[in-house]
């Protein structure tokens, strides 16, 4: 499997990403951003620097670094490979990101569906939910091709593709998920069971590689999303699909960095070789 990045196919992932609009869903938090990083490239640690700061000291694939809460404005971001003692001899960057006030994010890094490191970042739903309920949202950033999600032995979402997401509001409980090819029943991950609370978001991202034999899930909570009274029993699943979800410089700024710094880790330890 192949894992590199073009700098140009980089630069394209900006321009479409710093178009995109902020949805609604975004603008309930206070005005500083909160960013999650999830670093989901097996096999390439890295660090990550803000503003000169070691931030992600040995950030290994799987880890979910945030939420960071930070002040709206300019930041400086540079990676660098995992052992390096200061930020003098970058992988990539030093480069500057904007970050907007009152936005909730997980900037992802993973592989497409061909095994490609690529760059996803995710704007995470903090709309209130209904009293008793809770958000379950799947994030396919594996490289497969579409799956089926199942809750509690059921078919809740057929066919999601890399790297969309969908949302399932279900009564807060322990749900039995699992990941199967699409249209089959075997599964390829779980089933595991997923704790969702009562107002709150939690999303699980179905990460590696199918070829590889390293597939794995990786879970993030954001909460905040109470309506009074708490308890009260909500009915069935509701599902929302989305596909390319929207994206900020921010989430842009980091992923390009670490999907770039996958290609340059890689042409760097060929040639040591």
């Amino acid at each position: 499997m192949r894992k590199s990045l073009s700098l140009a196919a980089t630069a394209g992932l900006g321009l479409v990403l710093a178009g995109s609009a902020a949805p609604a869903f975004a603008d309930n938090h206070e005005e500083g951003a909160h960013l999650s990083v999830l670093h989901a490239v097996p096999d390439l640690p890295v660090d990550v620097y803000v503003d000169g700061e070691l931030t992600l000291d040995d950030f290994n694939p799987g880890d979910l670094a945030g939420p960071l809460e930070l002040p709206a404005g300019e930041y400086e971001i540079a990676i660098t490979a995992a052992d390096a003692e200061d930020d003098s001899d970058p992988v990539l960057g030093p480069v500057s990101v904007s970050l907007d006030g009152g936005m909730d994010y997980t900037a992802a890094a993973h592989l497409d569906a061909s095994g490609e490191p690529t760059v996803t970042p995710f704007v995470n739903d903090t709309s209130e939910l209904s009293a008793g309920d809770g958000r379950l949202t799947v994030r396919h950033i594996a490289a497969a091709p579409e799956v089926d999600i199942w809750a509690n032995g059921e078919v809740a979402v057929e066919s999601l593709a890399n790297p969309d997401e969908a949302s399932l509001e279900v009564p807060a409980s322990t749900v039995e998920a699992a990941v199967s090819l699409a249209g089959e029943s075997d599964p390829v991950l779980g089933p595991a069971d997923v704790d969702v609370a009562e107002g709150a978001t939690t999303i699980v991202y179905a990460w590696g590689s199918a070829e590889d034999g390293n597939l794995d899930l990786a879970t993030q909570v954001v909460d905040g999303m109470h309506s009074a009274p708490d308890g009260v029993p909500a009915g069935n699943f509701q599902v929302t699909q989305q596909s390319s979800p929207a994206a900020w410089a921010a989430g842009l700024g980091i992923l390009a960095l670490l999907g770039v710094g996958a290609a340059a880790v890689g042409v760097r330890a060929k040639s040591r070789a």
